[in-house]
This record gives C-alpha cells, sequence and structure tokens, in this order.
C-alpha cells in the first residue's frame, strides 16, 4: 500500500511542476487516502495481534 502511496505522491508532484492542477489535486487526495487505509489497518492489526493472537 505504501507503494501505491508513493506513486501518486509521484504523480500529484509531477502534474503540479507541469501546471495539470487537477491531476495533482486528485492524484495527491488518492495517495492520502491510501496512506490513511494503510495507517488504519496496521493499527487494527497490531491491536489484533496483541490482543487475539497471543500466545497463551
Amino acid at each position: 500500500m505504501l507503494k501505491w502511496t508513493a506513486i501518486f505522491f509521484v504523480i500529484a508532484i509531477i502534474a503540479a511542476i507541469f501546471g495539470f492542477t487537477g491531476i495533482a489535486e486528485g492524484a495527491a487526495s488518492i495517495a492520502k487516502t491510501i496512506f490513511f487505509v494503510f495507517i488504519i489497518l496496521v493499527l487494527i492489526t497490531g491491536l489484533l495481534g496483541y490482543t487475539v493472537f497471543k500466545k497463551k
């Protein structure tokens, strides 16, 4: 997921340099959304790993 976030971030930077503000804004919002989904999934996985899947 972080790979896709980096790809969309690079697309946003390149589009902004060339003046395609609409494309840059769209790519940046996609990158931001994917990043936050990644963070939420990491937190859920860590919480489940600590509680549910804990060895006895």
